[in-house]
């Protein structure tokens, strides 16, 4: 999830892993991040890894924590989670190491699209069933991508604010674009105020998933653009609270209704967002499912590591498994806006944690 802005960079990673999986191959300690908890049993089909892309991110350290509930609920044996640290390098390390461990199976939910299918090819070759949750990556084997559709975070957020401001300049604070995250949400709502919003100007900061590039990006491009009408964060986990210091230290922070407030919609759906929806600090939020993101990984893994085949439809849970245009399976779970109206809704995950 979070620069990394270029095929360069992916290919330097993967370049660099080939040498860390002959390394690796000879060392059975674990990574030095390891953190979490292990799951319940599996009745018998073994161990499964759980690689984090990082845990600066509220959203992250509540997939974290849902991990091991899940894990006990699905009947799935899972090892302590192990945390990439953002860094691509080290979350091919952190598979190697996984598999040399002996592990059956592997829930990852990658930093960088390209780079990750090295370690993708690694657990091909020992055999060893993938699920990616969160990131689909660009090439390689996996038995599903367990992820909300990121096209739709971005026609969300414009349409959100198309809404809210009629005309004038609005930023959007993207994630990194080595992700098809960050990409397909960047993309999605460029196209959709281009199209609908003509009369609205989009400004943007590439800020790839990192709180301390987006505040001092902000920053900058306020100081040039204090006109500024509405702002869409990509990633509330990571960008929030940089956001509303800059706002507040520039006396830009108004309450939603009142004169001069910047309109803000944001992505990740954590208890952090919707205080500062209650607040009138920012108006809405996408609500990225980390429950149901820890859940469906454990599910379709267990199902994986038992060899079953999945195909594109609907299922059970109200949602789809569509195919992508790399052949891979994706369940695209919902992601619902969240606003004032629906913010007290305790079905959304983020009002189930602390």
């Amino acid at each position: 999830m979070a620069g990394r802005t270029s095929g360069t960079r992916s290919q330097a990673v993967r370049a660099a892993a080939v040498a860390v999986g002959a390394a690796v191959a000879l060392s059975a300690c674990g990574s030095t991040k390891d953190t979490g908890a292990s799951g319940g049993k599996s009745g018998g089909e073994g161990e499964v890894g759980v690689v984090l892309p990082l845990l600066t991110s509220p959203f992250w350290q509540a997939y974290n924590d849902y991990v091991p509930k899940k894990a006990k609920s699905e009947g799935v044996d899972a090892r302590k989670t192990v945390n990439s640290n953002s860094d691509p390098a080290q979350q091919i390390t952190d598979i190697n190491n996984q598999l040399n461990q002996g592990v059956k199976g592997l829930v990852v939910a990658p930093l960088d699209s390209t780079a990750i299918s090295a370690g993708l090819d690694q657990a091909e070759r020992k055999g060893v069933p993938v699920v990616a949750v969160d990131v689909a990556p660009k090439e390689g084997k996996v038995a599903m991508v367990v992820r909300a559709d990121n096209v739709a975070y971005g026609q969300k957020a414009c349409e959100y604010l198309g809404g809210k401001v009629k005309s004038g300049k609005v930023v959007q604070v993207m994630g990194d674009l080595a992700s098809v995250n960050g990409r397909e949400r960047s993309q999605a709502f460029r196209t959709c105020v281009k199209k609908k919003y003509p009369k609205l100007k989009v400004l943007e900061i590439p800020a790839k998933w990192e709180s301390d590039t987006a505040a001092s990006k902000l920053d900058t491009l306020l100081n040039s653009n204090p006109d500024i009408k509405g702002i869409y964060l990509q990633a509330g986990g990571v960008y929030l609270a940089p956001t509303l210091q800059t706002l507040k230290s520039k006396g830009m922070l108004k309450k939603a209704g009142g004169k001069g407030h910047i309109t803000v919609v944001s992505n990740d759906g954590i208890p952090q967002e919707f205080n500062a929806i209650r607040k009138g600090q920012i108006d809405a939020t996408v609500s990225q499912p980390a429950d149901a993101y820890a859940k469906y990984g454990m599910h379709y893994i267990k199902a994986a590591m038992k060899g079953q085949k999945f195909k594109p439809g609907k299922t059970d849970h109200g949602s789809e498994i569509v195919k992508l245009p790399n052949g891979m399976l994706e369940d695209q779970l919902p992601a619902p806006l969240v606003t004032r109206k629906n913010v007290g809704d305790k079905s959304l995950w983020g009002n189930t944690v602390k």
